[in-house]
């Protein structure tokens, strides 16, 4: 009976990555947003049901991933689609589904790896990158069609990179005081650069994406052993 709770919240997150379609779908941009950044805490929230109900299972870790892929890889596919990159024609539909099958890839590779990369992530989560798209909409702000094509592109190929991400939990790749410092630095910069409340949504899931950008080049340059 307990699996139940942490499945119903993984199957949530999948119905709320469908209400983020069908949202964008009747052109209301800012709830479908609203919905993935939802799904998100949904997700968050199913692992650590399992974990502490002691119901972890593979049937579960499978349809974490299958649900992760809607809400978080097609969902934010067809609305920035939807949002801007159709003006770009044929060229919108393959930036729409490059960044829906690089999270498809990012999750697969993750599936078989999770015996062997532990203490960070390999590339940047979906969730993250879905929310990184989501959230972007949710500001307003519509910049010229390519240079948004170019930003969907840039976190697609960040989920398939091997930029290693930190998961905060006290092990694998440490978290370096400079990189940290200019993340920071960069978070404020776009406090003061969109203002409102919609930029406390976007800038942690840009700040954490440019973070691990930032760690992992400096950690080029670290001779200690992590």
């Amino acid at each position: 009976m307990k699996s139940i709770i942490p499945n119903a919240l993984t199957a949530l997150n999948l119905v709320l990555g469908m209400f983020a379609i069908v949202s964008t779908l009747h052109g209301r941009f800012s709830n479908a947003a609203i919905f993935i950044v939802a799904a998100m805490i949904a997700d968050g929230f199913d692992g650590r049901v399992a974990r502490l109900f002691n119901v972890s299972s593979d049937f579960g870790r499978e349809l974490d991933s299958l649900c992760d892929l809607v809400s978080f890889g097609v969902a934010p596919a067809v609305l920035a689609y939807t949002f801007l990159l159709h003006e770009m024609g044929y060229a919108g539909y393959f930036v729409a589904a490059l960044f829906a099958t690089c999270g498809a890839l990012r999750l697969a590779r993750f599936n078989i790896n999770t015996g062997i990369v532990k203490g960070y992530f390999m590339g940047l989560p979906i969730p993250a990158a879905g929310c990184v798209v989501a959230t972007f909409v949710l500001l307003g702000i519509k910049p010229a069609t390519w240079l948004f094509a170019v930003m969907v592109i840039l976190f697609a190929y960040l989920m398939v990179s091997t930029i290693k991400y930190p998961d905060f939990k006290g092990k694998g790749e440490r978290v370096r005081i400079l990189p940290a410092a200019i993340t920071v630095a960069f978070a404020l910069y776009l406090i003061f650069l969109t203002q409102g409340v919609t930029a406390l949504l976007f800038i942690p899931f840009c700040s954490y994406a440019v973070f691990g950008i930032l760690n992992t080049l400096f950690g080029l340059f670290d001779s200690r052993t992590i």
